[in-house]
């Protein structure tokens, strides 16, 4: 009787652990699959924006709109980049962070996403590497010339310098468990070639 009960209860915990292990895996699938459809969605609004339309939401209860696209054209990487770096955006894409520097204008540009959807490639960027950023009025092109790690308890997540250049921001680790840790992962970029399109403001 007691190795009927036992018996009965260990296959129990692994239904239970089956169960729960399966749930994680549809949340963490649903959220990425969340994210790549929001890019193709947005690309309508992308393309009424570089014709001249302001602040384009890609659907009608939506809180952001694009201002940007991001590529590393050797990782095949392009994202559309959405105003506002909170929780609402960054479900959908990249967002940029209202009051840093804007395309063109003196500062840092910062943009946040994502480290398991639209920021994983960030981990494989190297010292060098090419990166573009497309916005209404100008292309921007910029190298990368250096990765670091901050525990943002300690140190500023935002540099006050005024070196023009842009910062790519995600969580850290990348294969951390649990969201929300202390340590950010940054890419810093320095602008190169610039080609101006268009001389109006950018968001």
């Amino acid at each position: 009787m007691i190795r009927i009960f036992k018996t009965t209860h260990r296959k129990f915990f692994v239904i239970a652990l089956l169960i729960c292990g399966l749930w994680f895996i549809g949340q963490g699938s649903y959220i990425h699959t969340k994210a790549v459809l929001a890019q193709i969605l947005l690309e309508t609004s992308w393309s009424k924006t570089l014709n001249g339309q302001k602040k384009v939401k890609p659907w009608p209860w939506a809180d952001t709109w694009p201002v940007a696209r991001l590529s590393a054209p050797d990782y095949g990487i392009s994202h559309i980049v959405l105003a506002g770096a909170n929780g609402s955006s960054l479900a959908f894409g990249p967002g940029y962070l209202f009051g840093s520097a804007t395309p063109g204008a003196t500062g840092n540009i910062v943009i946040s996403g994502h480290r398991d959807t639209h920021f994983y490639f960030l981990k494989d960027l190297k010292v060098g590497d090419y990166l573009q950023l497309q916005s209404y009025h100008l292309t921007q092109s910029y190298r990368v010339t250096n990765v670091v790690i901050i525990d943002k308890r300690i140190t500023d997540v935002i540099p006050t310098d005024l070196e023009n250049k842009l910062l790519l921001i995600t969580c850290y680790p990348f294969d951390a468990i649990k969201a929300g840790g202390p340590f950010r992962y940054i890419v810093v970029a320095k602008p190169e070639q610039t080609n101006i399109l268009n001389r109006n403001r950018w968001i």
